[in-house]
């Protein structure tokens, strides 16, 4: 594993480790803050008799980082093991689907939509099918329950490493890292992962470490409205006024240099729009095989 500081407050870009960063005051939605934190959004009223305070919602507070040397856009807040293991066991259950609906009403439709899976993985198929062949054994890190693992029909083997703890659908053996390291896998899956960990250099170095010689990497990021469509990309991170379960927005320069820092190589690069639960999103996806010699990790 690559050492990397575990700050509680980010000082430095978790993709590249510059130290040259912009920041603006943020607030952290009020679902992430209860799940996470058990902190709980509080109306001051006149009754508080606050001399100093204004009256009006009290959320939580933080900050929009955005790096000057790659571009990322990240939340200040780094979760500790403990905090992620509060924010995704169980994710999508009842239970977080009830204290989420309770703060976001809208929220039931869309889960609905997202666990019967995404509609866009056979465009993936074909883009990943094209360049690398048939895939008979497929390792899909963060896979929650295997559902979106490209080849998941065609694969003989289907393994999926997750935090969540959710039972994984048929045909899918749910691994743990070790075993993961021990196998021999032709295609690794880093899918709509690196966008929810607070070390992400942490997680690729460790994703690297289970490729084998032969094995390619897909790596699938959102490519984020906020950095897509900036009219002024350098003050971009200005119009990111809250944080959800998303705490890295990437450029393509911090996707780049974030991969290559794990001893990858960026063999092709890819955007391209989908539909989830009926909104259109753009995704940056990249092709990766490990460099003929790691990096000490």
């Amino acid at each position: 594993m690559i050492a990397q500081e575990r700050p509680r407050i980010a000082r430095q870009c978790v993709c590249c480790e510059s130290r040259d960063l912009s920041k603006r005051p943020a607030v952290l939605m009020p679902f992430v803050a209860s799940r996470v934190f058990g902190w709980e959004p509080v109306e001051i009223t006149d009754d508080w008799h606050m001399r100093d305070l204004k009256c009006g919602m009290a959320y939580s507070v933080c900050n929009t980082l955005k790096c000057n040397h790659c571009g990322l856009i990240f939340l200040d807040v780094r979760f500790d093991d403990s905090e992620m293991s509060a924010l995704y066991t169980g994710y999508r259950d009842a239970e977080y689907t009830a204290l989420r609906v309770r703060f976001e009403p809208d929220y039931q439709m869309r889960n609905d939509d997202l666990l019967g899976g995404y509609a866009y993985i056979p465009h993936v198929e074909e883009f990943l099918r094209a360049r690398i062949g048939d895939v008979e054994s497929v390792l899909d890190w963060g896979g929650d329950t295997g559902v979106n693992t490209p080849f998941r029909h065609q694969a003989a083997v289907h393994h999926v490493y997750d935090i969540s703890g959710k039972p994984v659908i048929a045909g899918v053996q749910s691994v743990e890292v070790a075993e993961a390291m021990a196998s021999e896998y032709d295609l690794v899956v880093l899918s709509q992962v690196l966008e929810h960990v607070p070390f992400p250099r942490e997680v690729v170095a460790d994703v690297a470490a289970a490729l084998g010689p032969n094995a390619v990497l897909w790596v699938e990021v959102p490519h984020e409205a906020v950095i897509r469509e900036a009219v002024d990309p350098e003050n971009a991170y200005l119009d990111k006024r809250h944080w959800h379960e998303h705490v890295n927005f990437f450029t393509d320069d911090s996707l780049v240099r974030l991969l290559e820092s794990a001893g990858l190589e960026v063999m092709e690069r890819t955007t391209f729009t989908v539909t989830v639960s009926g909104k259109s999103a753009d995704v940056m996806g990249a092709i990766c095989r490990r460099q003929e010699a790691l990096p000490s990790l």
